[in-house]
């Protein structure tokens, strides 16, 4: 059998780590082909390596039968290899079409020329059905028009080989089933495609095999259809996952945050992105903020944290207004926060990882006497809960944040979170790039915060996280709260038509 894409014995070695051990994946013709595994399981070096951004240390690559070398991107395009990385790469000031034509440009006596890749790009984008505007700036378009463009530059370069890392990692849910369609489009068209993932779902709905890999190591390539989800997360973790959230009954406390007609309209808008918004969370409760993105969450969440100061109302924690205080007063008083974007609020990257696990307390004892920094406590804390919570990198606390998985540098975040002891715990997003086995332990560290009696405010995309952790859900539309439902007196169709502004609940008619 002849394969697209076939990777031999695929060795390669960093400091301190093996992140492909002996590693074969073989991908058939015009397949969607996923590659699963954990987060810091290698997926993403693999493919590094198929685009020519890591040369392998041993093993070797054919494509179409034939053996080559890639040694850097532009191999890669003449081998008709292209990818989507999981933080895109793309430039913010430039437009759509800019970004599409970067690095094969077309000009004319030095002069750059447009018109022709303008039809080709809206040609490919009406084929299929991205809806681009190519005049727009990158800084302009959400991540999931973002992810489109990054499509359209390996459809423009005439790729054959698509490579997918972790696609949906920041997509809404139905920006995820708008990939899917495109994915199975362009297996029509006869492309290979190799789809790096750890949701089961995704990859029953869209792939034909599934190559799985554990800690850099291949485990076994399996038919998507004759084998089930629970048989591939098995597989994956090497031992069994509950996908059920373990959680007895909420013994409701106090009011710990309360939101007091909140509202916020930005400099030179004329619509508020949040109206009058009032609600309380309460102790020893999960309250969940559902909706779909852009209806005001992380307004919201900027709100509560200090990133913006609301137009209008009051934010009170604990008794206390805090609504003008700022963002480190605001943690001294108990709040803690797992942000929704992990690179831009989340890290600093340049960091190493002791130095971000201690970033919100590196001032208080026992970090810090009189200014002076003690080390061997920052090393000695960050030990402790890379250990606990499993953050996976080469060189442990030393490791430089950027140079870690998406899932290791969010659960490294998490960890510094939940373990700062405070008494409200924003959670955005928190298991969103993560593997089931990771999920399952974040989920359970949720609960345990709650049965602590801390209040949680989680705010999720997921309707099936939504569902399964929390305790109550508020639903917000549109920059309002338009329901406040118990999960086990709604479902997921139901929190759909408030979710889309088409229903609203009991007491919040307009």
């Amino acid at each position: 059998m002849e394969y697209a894409i076939e990777m031999l014995n695929i060795t390669k070695e960093f400091p301190g780590i093996k992140a492909n051990d002996n590693i074969t994946l073989q991908v058939k013709r015009g397949e969607i082909h996923a590659l699963l595994g954990e987060n810091g399981a290698g997926k993403s070096t693999l493919m590094s390596i198929l685009f020519g951004l890591y040369q392998p240390d041993i093993g070797e690559i054919r494509i179409n039968g034939e053996k080559v070398t890639i040694n850097d991107p532009n191999d890669a395009n003449k081998y008709n290899i292209g990818m989507v990385h999981q933080h895109f790469k793309l430039v913010h000031n430039f437009t759509i079409l800019e970004n599409i034509v970067l690095g094969v440009e077309e000009t004319k006596h030095g002069v750059l020329s447009l018109d022709n890749a303008r039809k080709k790009v809206m040609a490919l984008s009406d084929q299929y059905h991205l809806n681009i505007e190519p005049d727009k700036l990158i800084s302009e378009i959400t991540v999931g028009m973002q992810q489109r463009v990054e499509i359209l530059k390996m459809l423009y370069r005439d790729n054959e080989i698509l490579i997918f890392d972790e696609p949906t990692a920041v997509l809404t849910p139905q920006e995820i089933t708008e990939l899917m369609g495109i994915m199975k489009g362009l297996k029509t068209e006869g492309k290979s495609i190799v789809f790096i993932t750890h949701k089961l779902d995704e990859i029953k709905e869209a792939a034909d095999r599934c190559t799985i890999i554990r800690k850099g190591q291949y485990v076994d390539t399996v038919d998507v259809a004759t084998t089930s989800k629970e048989k591939m997360s098995e597989l994956m973790v090497g031992r069994k996952v509950n996908f059920n959230v373990e959680k007895g009954e909420a013994h409701i406390g106090e009011t710990a945050l309360k939101l007091e007609n909140v509202s916020y309209l930005p400099r030179h808008a004329t619509k508020k992105v949040l109206n009058n918004v009032s609600f309380e969370a309460h102790k020893g409760e999960i309250t969940c903020i559902a909706g779909i993105d852009g209806n005001g969450q992380t307004e919201l969440v900027y709100a509560i944290y200090g990133l913006i100061h609301p137009t209008e109302g009051k934010i009170i924690m604990n008794d206390k207004d805090i609504t003008n205080e700022t963002i480190r007063q605001r943690t001294l008083d108990g709040m803690a926060c797992i942000p929704e974007d992990r690179h831009k609020h989340g890290l600093v990257l340049d960091y190493n990882l002791a130095e971000n696990i201690v970033l919100k307390n590196y001032f208080q004892s026992p970090y810090s006497n009189k200014g002076i920094l003690n080390f061997n406590k920052i090393y000695e804390h960050a030990n402790e809960l890379i250990e606990k919570y499993d953050v996976r990198s080469g060189e442990g606390a030393y490791s430089i944040t950027r140079g870690m998985s998406g899932g290791n540098q969010q659960k490294a975040i998490i960890a510094r979170e939940i373990e700062s002891g405070a008494d409200v715990l924003i959670c955005v997003q928190p298991t969103r790039g993560l593997d089931v086995g990771a999920i399952e332990f974040i989920h359970s560290q949720i609960v345990k915060q709650r049965d602590e009696g801390k209040a949680v405010l989680l705010i999720s995309l997921e309707l099936s996280e939504v569902m399964s952790v929390s305790d109550r859900i508020l639903v917000m539309s549109e920059g309002e709260i338009v329901a406040d439902v118990k999960p086990e007196e709604t479902n997921e169709q139901e929190l759909g038509l408030y979710m889309s502004g088409s229903k609203r609940g009991v007491g919040y008619e307009k």
